[in-house]
């Protein structure tokens, strides 16, 4: 593709035109996957995080520098995303006798702080209910059902890419959502 196609269309993705957006995914995204998956060597995790990239980038377009390679940027992007990913873990390995400690915690909480959490329960899934069908079964699949993206696709007869790119959307919905409501991601 020629860089003044290209510039092209990352102005529509920018406007928010939802086929720039796919057309710009599906451009990039083995480039991306390949890269995440040389680093972290587990195909669910590198698709995790290359959704997350692409879901970084896509809010992100106003910051790119077209002086630049946008593949470059967007392989910095999910370069940072490898490093976010392996800190946490790293944290995780760390904390590992602290979740014995919240786990205590959780046993001492009182009927009130329990009372709390299910509310919370409650709303996010009444949040999740007042989706668009479309969300609502990708959410259900991906996250209660654990499915991969490739069973997804298949199951909603839909590609991998825009299976891909409606998990991200509905992630990205989501998580608005709950912010609006007073939750936190």
């Amino acid at each position: 593709m020629k860089n003044t196609d290209l510039l092209s269309l990352i102005g529509f993705a920018k406007n928010k035109n939802q086929k720039a957006q796919t057309q710009l995914i599906n451009l990039f995204w083995v480039d991306v996957f390949s890269f995440v998956m040389k680093k972290v060597q587990d195909e669910h995790i590198a698709d995790e995080l290359t959704v997350s990239v692409f879901s970084k980038v896509l809010s992100k377009l106003d910051l790119y520098d077209p002086n630049f390679q946008f593949k470059t940027w967007i392989l910095t992007i999910s370069q940072n995303s490898i490093i976010d990913y392996w800190r946490k873990k790293s944290r995780e390995n760390e904390d590992s006798t602290d979740n014995f400690d919240g786990f205590k915690n959780h046993l001492a909480l009182s009927p009130e702080e329990l009372l709390i959490s299910e509310e919370d329960q409650k709303q996010i899934l009444s949040i999740i209910e007042s989706l668009d069908s479309n969300y609502k079964d990708i959410i259900q699949l991906r996250f209660f059902e654990e499915k991969s993206i490739k069973e997804i696709a298949e199951e909603l007869n839909l590609t991998v890419a825009n299976t891909k790119v409606r998990i991200m959307r509905a992630k990205k919905l989501l998580a608005e959502l709950l912010k609006n409501n007073e939750f936190e991601e």
